[in-house]
């Protein structure tokens, strides 16, 4: 707003003293002092209102008025209610530095010229973003121009004075306003991304309003039209596991309609780049796809290198050596309804295969997913290892991979749904892409053998009894422990002789009766007596491998 707008308005009770050359000046905040030395609180055209506190003599006047001209302030405005009319030091300063100068009548707060200023100030602001949303809106519809969405945010954050973040559901950052300094911790990001996912499951309208560590955010869901098309007749969760959200730093609940309709508009813009990149994966789909199916149909390893080939450029552009490979495997499933789940577990492995610390898009553009039934498989490029490489493998584990989405997706599966995945080891070759792929299968099944709405496993597990005691039938299992432990556990109830606890720490200690009786602080010939108890009470012999294993198995399926 101008500073003539100012004076135009009578209830403000402003009087003109000096500059009359200088009311087209735009004023673009207010602020009130009464130190000497405001500078560090001053970004320049503000309006600067002041009760004259800091006048003690004619001397600090020049002072005073110097550092508000060097600041670049718009205007400064003397109240008449310390001094009653304003000094003649003041004004001729003010002259002497082109400062427009206001007497502010005593009848008038100052809380009502800075309310009047932030309302029109903001309204104006509000009005020229909401015109670059639209004109980005249309660059960004018509082609890749327009800056993508990290522009808007930086103008939320320039012109409205909003921190705001484009974060994934598994809780990464896409985009941010300002520099790397006002990035969202990870634990936080979390926090918000669930709080969106469950808000998004109970079919509440945003935005949602989040207090994460006494601060208050505002979450709009960001509805791509890609996915999102026919709105309230598409059950929710066909997306609510790959749909943004925008989180602002604010509290949304007071906002007038103008400015929540400007936020809508941010969404839709973001959302029409989330569309455009998601087309862009069309290639790397198909390459996944392709693959897929020389694998699964037994294709000559020739002729799935050839394709690998092929898809090594696309995935990591510049790679001068063929990389290696990964495989994860992943299968969204929903209780009591008729969702297809390969396409949401699809993209949501195109999301959390990402390093959850890595911002902005691109690193996703890297990986390759196909779908097939309600089955999602990743092909996961790696860099190739040297010959001489000696060091622990590298790649994705299942471990980290869990434990960077586990709390966000929870959220959004939480009472129907689950996800679980399961990562293989890497291969070099085409010849091993097979092997990998059923690695990776058998992980999957092992996390979906455990509780809890979404589960891991890696092909590390592959090589323990841990991978064959999930695929026990539940029959068999209280069938074998119930013969081994039964007779324990009903020996332990009626003589406390604690025969279960016993038998756990021999295991542990792998037969040694000496290491046994000091961990359980116990007399060696006590040890050997309730180990003889047991033998009698099962018809075991704890001095065979095979009774050892057996009593070992059935603790473990207990």
């Amino acid at each position: 707003m101008r500073l003539r707008a100012l004076l135009d308005t009578d209830a403000l009770g402003l009087r003109l003293l000096g500059g009359e050359d200088e009311l087209d000046r735009t004023v673009r905040g207010v602020m009130t002092t009464d130190l000497r030395d405001p500078s560090r609180y001053l970004a320049g055209g503000e309006l600067v209102l002041t009760g004259l506190a800091w006048r003690r003599d004619a001397s600090d006047t020049e002072p005073f008025v110097r550092i508000l001209a060097s600041a670049g302030v718009a205007a400064l405005a003397a109240g008449e209610a310390e001094l009653g009319d304003i000094p003649a030091d003041i004004v001729e300063a003010c002259a002497r530095h082109r400062l427009p100068l206001f007497a502010v009548n005593e009848s008038v707060a100052f809380a009502t010229i800075t309310e009047h200023v932030v309302r029109q100030v903001s309204g104006e602001r509000a009005g020229d973003l909401a015109a670059v949303v639209d004109r980005h809106r249309r660059l960004m519809t018509s082609g890749p121009a327009g800056g993508g969405p990290d522009v808007v945010l930086d103008l939320l954050g320039t012109d409205l004075d909003l921190r705001a973040w484009v974060l994934s559901p598994a809780g990464r950052t896409i985009a941010g306003s300002g520099a790397a300094g006002t990035a969202l911790p990870g634990a936080v990001c979390a926090r918000l991304a669930g709080e969106h996912l469950a808000a998004a499951r109970t079919g509440r309208r945003g935005p949602h309003r989040v207090a994460v560590e006494g601060v208050t955010y505002s979450l709009f869901p960001v509805r791509t039209s890609g996915r999102g098309a026919g709105g309230a007749s598409r059950d929710v969760r066909e997306t609510v596991l790959s749909d943004w959200v925008l989180a602002v730093e604010a509290d949304a609940g007071d906002w007038p309609e103008e400015r929540l309709d400007l936020l809508q508009g941010v969404t839709q813009l973001i959302a029409v780049e989330r569309d455009r990149r998601d087309a862009a994966r069309t290639v790397r789909r198909r390459l996944a796809q392709e693959v897929l199916e020389l694998v699964q149909t037994g294709a000559a390893p020739a002729e799935i290198a050839a394709r690998l080939r092929v898809a090594a450029p696309v995935l990591l552009p510049g790679l001068g050596t063929a990389p290696h490979w990964q495989v994860v495997v992943a299968r969204v499933e929903w209780e009591g309804g008729a969702i297809e789940g390969g396409p949401v577990a699809q993209a949501l492995l195109e999301e959390i295969l990402v390093d959850p610390v890595a911002a902005g898009p691109e690193p996703s553009d890297r990986i390759a997913v196909a779908h097939t039934g309600d089955e999602a498989i990743a092909l996961v490029p790696l860099p190739a290892v040297s010959a001489e490489h000696d060091g622990p493998e590298t790649g994705l584990l299942a471990d980290a991979l869990l434990e960077s989405v586990r709390e966000p997706l929870s959220a959004g599966l939480d009472g129907d749904g689950r996800l679980t995945f399961g990562v293989s080891a890497s291969v070099h070759s085409a010849e091993g892409l097979r092997g990998a792929l059923e690695e990776a299968r058998h992980a999957r099944r092992v996390a979906a053998a455990r509780p809890g709405r979404v589960c891991a496993a890696g092909h590390q597990e592959l090589a323990s009894h841990v991978l064959l005691l999930p695929f026990v039938p539940d029959d068999v299992r209280r069938a074998f422990t119930a013969r081994l432990l039964d007779p324990l556990r009903e020996y332990d109830q009626r003589h406390r002789a604690e025969l279960i606890p016993t038998l756990e720490a021999f295991l542990d200690c792998d037969g040694s009766w000496t290491r046994c009786a000091a961990r359980l602080h116990l007399h060696v010939n006590t040890l050997r007596y309730r180990v003889g108890r047991i033998e009698q009470l099962t018809s075991r012999d704890l001095s065979r491998l095979e009774d050892k294993l057996d009593f070992f198995l059935a603790l473990r399926m207990s």
